[in-house]
């Protein structure tokens, strides 16, 4: 047996059911919705969550926390991350993002001092972190707020 002989189990696969082509089909007039009602008209049925006027359950359940509007979202590096470049490189945004350091850019970065840098980088960089800062500085490197 190879993969192109494989088919389903014989009655394991139904046709598609073709409702309103006639009486003779056996699934014309109605076309199984039965008779009148809010689901036999087009166009009828609730929406998700409609109880039947009962106070739906996303209503009945108390509201937690809040989402700030005006939070800044950062693209995290680690100094030992920083490592993978030359000594002396200039290391920005789209060095970062082409090395594959950080997903994408949400615009801004920072830099956490997360391991040890063992090469001296000029970083330029959104925000620092105190200990990242002085990382840096103690490798020969030295950093630029964006």
């Amino acid at each position: 047996m190879k993969l192109h002989d494989l088919r389903p189990v014989e009655g394991a696969i139904r046709g598609r059911k073709r409702v309103g082509r006639g009486t003779g089909s056996g699934l014309g007039k109605t076309s199984t919705r039965g008779h009148k009602g809010q689901n036999a008209r087009s166009g009828g049925g609730v929406r998700p969550g409609f109880e039947g006027g009962q106070t739906p359950l996303f209503k009945r359940l108390p509201k937690r926390g809040f989402s700030n509007i005006n939070r800044v979202e950062y693209d995290i590096v680690n100094l030992e991350q920083l490592n993978v470049f030359k000594e002396g490189t200039v290391v920005n945004a789209e060095k970062l993002v082409k090395q594959g350091l950080v997903n994408k850019n949400h615009g801004k970065i920072k830099v956490l001092g997360n391991g040890k840098l063992n090469v001296a980088l000029k970083v330029r960089a959104h925000k620092f972190s105190k200990s990242a800062e002085k990382g840096i500085v103690d490798a020969g490197g030295s950093i630029e707020v964006i």
